[in-house]
């Protein structure tokens, strides 16, 4: 069966909608599962690395991922994509514009208050699970 390149990119479309969203919903509330928690602050540092040292080169809150996106809805035709992802999941799923700049406000707050909220949560088992060995 021959698969053409536009039915490529509309799997790789999807692909990344449904693990770009679902990812962004870890990072901001995976440390309410206590399993979870060390991957959470994992991810959030490797996103925050990727913001910020990938930054240094692609511009700052540089992501592969949307990057990978990008790539594919330019290749189907897709213009005048949004500066960051979040605006373009308010428009694209809840079909809202929102100024750019309290995207990214909200983005980065977010981010911010959850890696906070994980990094003390891990601490906070590390200590408990150290404390609960001595006992």
């Amino acid at each position: 069966m021959f698969i053409n390149s536009i039915t490529i990119y509309h799997f790789l479309d999807w692909f990344f909608l449904i693990f770009h969203f679902p990812l962004i919903i870890f990072i901001l509330f995976g440390w309410v599962f206590k399993s979870l928690r060390p991957y959470n602050l994992i991810v959030i540092i490797l996103t925050f690395a990727s913001w910020t040292l990938l930054g240094i080169w692609y511009g700052f809150g540089y992501c592969p991922f949307t990057d990978w996106h990008w790539q594919v809805l330019w290749e189907m035709g897709h213009t005048g994509l949004p500066a960051s992802y979040v605006s373009y999941l308010f428009q694209r799923i809840l079909n809202v514009e929102l100024s750019q700049t309290f995207v990214d406000w909200l983005t980065g707050g977010l981010a911010v208050m959850a890696f906070i909220i994980s990094l003390v949560l891990n601490i906070r088992d590390f200590i408990y699970k150290r404390i609960q060995k001595q006992v």
